[in-house]
């Protein structure tokens, strides 16, 4: 299994419409075969600063979910949103190994 960590950058002035872009790409993680963990917005600390993990089985699992998303007319609503919008400034993608006891 692998995690995916995304930081973003979001401008502070518009939380609600980042918020309304998270709740776009939930489903479409899991509809996808990942399993999302969620979105997480700024609270305390740091007003611009959100963040979210989703898993997938592999790395391939992962790629196969790049490739379809790529083709998917929900996922271009999403990014199109995004872009409209202009509520990320900008996001880093990592992976992660989780560990369970």
């Amino acid at each position: 299994m692998i995690t995916c960590y995304l930081k973003y950058v979001i401008d502070p002035y518009k939380i609600d419409e980042f918020e309304q872009y998270a709740k776009m790409w939930i489903p479409l993680v899991n509809k996808f075969g990942g399993t999302h963990h969620g979105y997480f917005l700024p609270h305390e600390g740091a007003n611009n600063i959100a963040v979210a993990l989703f898993s997938f089985p592999s790395l391939s699992a992962y790629e196969e979910y790049r490739v379809k998303m790529a083709k998917d007319t929900d996922c271009n609503v999403a990014y199109e949103f995004a872009e409209k919008t202009r509520c990320i400034i900008s996001y880093e993608r990592s992976f992660m190994k989780p560990v369970f006891d």
